[in-house]
């Protein structure tokens, strides 16, 4: 079909438009040269804040690059989807699933003080090994919104002690704003609707 003049014209300011799109892409492109170990915090009231992280420990895992996962809320005997997964790439994987439930299932400040202590001592072991090239604190910042860890303890071993090649992500609702400071990458997942205040359950696949 033969186009008329109209569309060509289109075409052709669209055609020089992404040219110098392109241009301008290329040359901050270039100008972007170095490698560095990431600290990334997720947070915010919207879903997918672990969805998104276990996203590049999945590429990690795609590359074969070695990844450990460090879960501060989630208990051993749930079932969830990405520990069903990860462990089937146990060469690759360190998981660790070192929580004991939500704060208002366990109801025991000091329980779950503990639970987060070791949970964190695990964390530090991993990030300062030279194994993994990501690793993964799942909802460490929940640990610290109950102020069950210092965050002057976090955030000093992570400006000092985190190797630089390193990539470290922390997951988790009201991240502090000193974590926030530090972080090279920072996303706040917006809540706009969400299924759960329509009366709809937690489902196999989406949630867990």
């Amino acid at each position: 079909m033969q186009m008329n003049s109209d569309e060509s014209a289109l075409n052709a300011r669209h055609a020089e438009k992404m040219k110098k799109h392109k241009a301008a892409k290329d040359k901050m492109l270039a100008g972007k040269t170095d490698d560095k170990g990431l600290l990334i915090v997720h947070t915010g009231a919207g879903k997918g804040k672990t969805s998104a992280a276990l996203g590049m420990v999945f590429r990690h895992v795609a590359y074969e690059m070695p990844v450990a996962v460090v879960q501060f809320t989630k208990a051993p005997e749930w079932v969830t989807g990405e520990a069903i997964l990860l462990r089937r790439f146990p060469d690759i994987v360190t998981l660790h699933i070192m929580g004991e439930g939500f704060t208002w299932e366990t109801q025991d400040r000091e329980r779950d003080i503990a639970s987060a202590r070791a949970a964190w001592e695990k964390a530090k072991e991993l990030i300062r090994d030279d194994r993994h090239k990501l690793v993964l604190l799942d909802e460490l910042n929940i640990a610290l919104r109950y102020d069950y860890l210092p965050i002057e303890e976090i955030v000093s071993f992570l400006k000092e002690e985190k190797p630089a090649g390193k990539h470290v992500i922390i997951t988790g609702r009201n991240a502090k704003p000193e974590l926030i400071e530090i972080a090279d990458l920072v996303t706040e997942m917006t809540l706009v609707k969400h299924p759960f205040r329509a009366g709809v359950k937690a489902q196999k696949g989406i949630e867990f």
